[in-house]
């Protein structure tokens, strides 16, 4: 059965400032830490990705796999398991609102991951919760640095 993990971090950036590095999937690499390459195999009549191929080692969790990308307006995207060599499911989103002041940005990432492959529940989460926490940090750490 599928689990999911969420969490939250504060950007000091404008919401599209986040969503700019979120849809530049080639850059993925220099800042997940667990996305090794990043290809964009389909695009929709706005320019955003659709299909991504993506290698990912998380540890426990190591793959090739393709996801389809949802994107809701400007803030928020999604994304379901297209194929995958060992995964039955990584489903997730990023949503973004923007703090009162409108200069900084609430991000929260939902992971769902479920493995082909006999795994305890426990592990399943602590590769989500890494996952989750790598990117969150990396994010940040890519928004807020000096340009």
């Amino acid at each position: 059965m599928a689990e999911h993990t969420s969490s939250s971090i504060t950007i000091e950036a404008a919401p599209a400032e986040v969503m700019n590095v979120i849809a530049d999937f080639a850059r993925y690499p220099e800042w997940t830490g667990e996305v090794k390459e990043a290809e964009v195999l389909e695009t929709d009549e706005a320019g955003r990705a659709e299909k991504v191929r993506l290698l990912l080692d998380a540890g426990a969790i190591r793959d090739d796999h393709t996801l389809a990308y949802t994107w809701t307006g400007d803030h928020e995207v999604s994304w379901t398991l297209v194929r995958s060599q060992m995964l039955r499911a990584l489903d997730g989103s990023y949503r973004l609102a923007p703090t009162a002041d409108g200069r900084r940005t609430e991000v929260t990432y939902q992971l769902t991951v479920d493995v082909k492959i006999p795994m305890l529940g426990m592990i399943k989460r602590k590769a989500e919760k890494v996952i989750i926490d790598r990117a969150l940090a990396g994010l940040k750490a890519r928004v807020e640095s000096p340009k």
